[in-house]
């Protein structure tokens, strides 16, 4: 497929493991998949050796309030006091990349002309793979 600016689907689980589309509450996001590497260069030669090491995953979501039932709200709220993996799916253009994460934080924000937004920061949690599909 040629380039193209596709919508999204956004599917994380909630405390209890249940996959909760939030789509309609995220407005921004981002997601890293960087690889670790090594510098493994000699003295003796000219240019720069490198091993690949481990990769990671990371995401950061932002969205509008919404404490609908099932929705974002009920999605992050207990980040802070429930230990839980959270299956994270992101679905655009029939591609499909899912990861197990720890999300570390759900900040909310209001602003001065009265918007309430939140974030969300994910990375992946030990030991799991992850990829696209």
């Amino acid at each position: 497929m040629a380039k193209e600016a596709p919508t999204v689907a956004i599917t994380i689980d909630d405390s209890g493991g249940t996959g909760r589309a939030i789509s309609n509450d995220v407005t921004n996001w981002d997601i890293d998949t960087p690889r670790a590497v090594q510098d493994v260069t000699g003295v003796d030669v000219s240019s720069v050796e490198r091993l690949e090491l481990l990769g990671d995953f990371s995401c950061s979501l932002n969205g509008v309030f919404n404490d609908a039932s099932n929705l974002s709200h009920a999605v992050f709220k207990n980040v802070a006091t429930t230990k839980a993996l959270r299956t994270s799916v992101f679905v655009l253009s029939g591609q499909t990349l899912t990861a197990e994460c720890i999300f570390t934080g759900y900040s909310l924000a209001r602003a001065i002309t009265a918007e309430l937004t939140w974030a969300a920061p994910g990375v992946l949690a030990a030991t799991t793979s992850f990829g696209w599909s």
